[in-house]
């Protein structure tokens, strides 16, 4: 008896996230002098995840990325010949 499994899907992906706080000021005394620090800088890299036995069909265009193929072990988007990983 064989066993036929459905190929795995999996999909990761992460986009930069980066926000900005206001300056601050600081008032020295004497004499009256005044400071500016800029603000910090936050960045972040949250990640989505995909990851499953089998795609229901249809998934690919809900999520935007048009038709999508298993192609050698790699996703194939766009229904091109290229793929996102190497």
């Amino acid at each position: 008896c064989e066993v036929a499994c459905p190929q795995p899907v999996a999909n990761a992906w992460n986009e930069p996230c980066i926000t900005s706080c206001g300056d601050s000021r600081a008032v020295v005394y004497p004499p009256p002098v005044v400071i500016t620090f800029p603000g910090p800088i936050l960045s972040s890299c949250p990640q989505e995840s995909i990851v499953g036995s089998s795609a229901p069909a249809g998934i690919w265009n809900s999520l935007g990325y048009g038709e999508s193929y298993g192609y050698r072990g790699s996703l194939v988007y766009g229904g091109s010949q290229g793929s996102k990983f190497s």
